[in-house]
């Protein structure tokens, strides 16, 4: 899916705007004009016209349908624009502001992932309502939400959480109503602002009451750079076409992938009886049934995003946690995290609802664990479970870890998409353990 050779979080030249480039070296985002984190969400509401009050949110529900006359009939009636509109910089004071630190940390006194995540989602959004915004409109008639985690690839580079940290993006990408938004992560290492994470997320508008979809302003490139930036947007929505219609829900697997399997099935028959029904396992092997974890999150309204549904960063943040602690029972020691990669959002989940993950190995190679978590929601009123994402997190152990094997077809078809997506990365060798992070 992914096989740009070592790209891994290289800084890409066009991703920060020219001209507006992160300025480096100081702690002061005033001067800068750079907002505040906790600003992000707060904007938000307000562009909106959200409610901080839950028993005010059928209300203000009910005014954004006074939106809909501002809704374009067609994309020609919007006015382009460039990726200089909607670039943004945004602090987390974590050094400056200490008493912001303990919602961020970990026992281990590193960066809790799970809250970057969050902090991403809001980000992306924001990005995507100043690339659309209507100067008429007190508020917008768009209802912006997550459709896709691309991918989130991590760099050379600890986090402390004693040192400021600096997230950027713009929107990179246009369709007719989806975008793709670009941002970056960076951390203070003395006077320097240093890179993190590259990731790149999916946006989709729809209109006011969130019922149907929605034009969005169309996007000009104005250099080689930005270009480049958008012809990459081109190729990776078609990467996504070509890996779904290869998915293996709707496609046999390859030739190759058949001849992996059987020769992963041979392996576990017990060669005293030789028999198709007695299986035994290879030395330093765990059955990939063996490796579930399961939990349960109750959605509760503090948990609710500006449209009243349960906020996507949570939903990622409570996925990952799940899939840290079933990587790190696996492998026995703590792992860090590598990627995250393709997290589709099929179904908002309502506040109210419970919400049930299950973890699960998928892929392991050397030091690394590929880990799926599924998530589905039922009512508090029906029993009936739908799936609302998949999650795919590539984590990186201490030490060595054992392989995993499938017992069963549907196990194999599970074994073979992670090994899908972790080949899909570029993984570098020099990738130690000291600069990455963990839940």
């Amino acid at each position: 899916m992914r096989r740009a050779a070592l790209r891994f979080c290289s800084l890409n030249k066009g991703l920060l705007i020219p001209g507006r480039r992160l300025t480096q070296g100081s702690q002061n985002p005033e001067k800068k004009g750079v907002i505040h984190m906790h600003e992000v969400r707060d904007k938000l509401r307000e562009i909106v016209g959200a409610s901080t009050n839950w028993r005010d949110h059928v209300k203000a529900m009910e005014e954004r349908k006074l939106l809909q006359s501002f809704l374009a009939e067609s994309q020609k009636g919007l006015p382009p624009r460039r990726m200089r509109d909607s670039y943004i910089e945004v602090l987390l004071p974590l050094g400056s502001q200490p008493e912001l630190r303990e919602k961020y940390l970990t026992v281990q006194n590193t960066i809790r992932f799970g809250r970057i995540l969050e902090d991403l989602d809001s980000l992306g959004v924001l990005i995507c309502y100043m690339h659309t915004r209507i100067h008429e409109a007190k508020m917008s008639p768009l209802s912006i939400v997550t459709a896709l985690v691309d991918k989130i690839d991590m760099c050379k580079m600890s986090l402390s959480p004693e040192q400021d940290i600096k997230f950027s993006g713009h929107v990179s990408w246009v369709g007719k109503t989806s975008m793709e938004v670009k941002m970056q992560m960076f951390q203070l290492h003395g006077n320097e602002f240093c890179p993190v994470l590259d990731a790149t997320f999916v946006m989709v508008a729809r209109d006011s009451e969130n019922k149907g979809p929605a034009f969005v302003n169309p996007l000009i490139p104005e250099s080689p750079e930005e270009e480049e930036l958008f012809r990459q947007g081109e190729l990776n929505r078609g990467r996504r076409v070509a890996f779904s219609a290869k998915s293996l829900l709707k496609m046999a697997p390859s030739a190759e992938e058949r001849t992996t399997i059987h020769e992963m099935f041979l392996n576990t028959l017990d060669p005293k009886t030789v028999s198709f029904q007695s299986r035994v396992l290879p030395p330093n092997a765990v059955w990939m049934e063996n490796s579930k974890l399961k939990s349960l999150e109750v959605c509760h309204p503090q948990e609710r995003n500006i449209f009243n549904r349960i906020f996507g960063g949570f939903l990622m943040r409570k996925a990952y946690e799940l899939g840290w602690a079933t990587a790190c029972n696996f492998g026995g020691s703590r792992p860090f995290v590598v990627a995250v990669d393709d997290i589709m959002f099929q179904k908002p989940v309502d506040v109210g609802s419970l919400l049930f993950l299950s973890s699960q190995v998928c892929f392991t190679q050397d030091k690394y664990i590929q880990v799926r978590v599924h998530s589905e929601v039922a009512s508090l009123e029906s029993k009936e479970h739908m799936t609302t994402n998949v999650f795919h997190f590539t984590f990186m152990s201490e030490k060595e870890v054992p392989l995993v094997f499938p017992r069963t077809y549907g196990e194999s078809m599970l074994y073979l998409d992670g090994k899908r997506h972790f080949d899909s990365m570029s993984i570098p060798v020099n990738l130690r353990k000291n600069y990455l992070v963990e839940p």
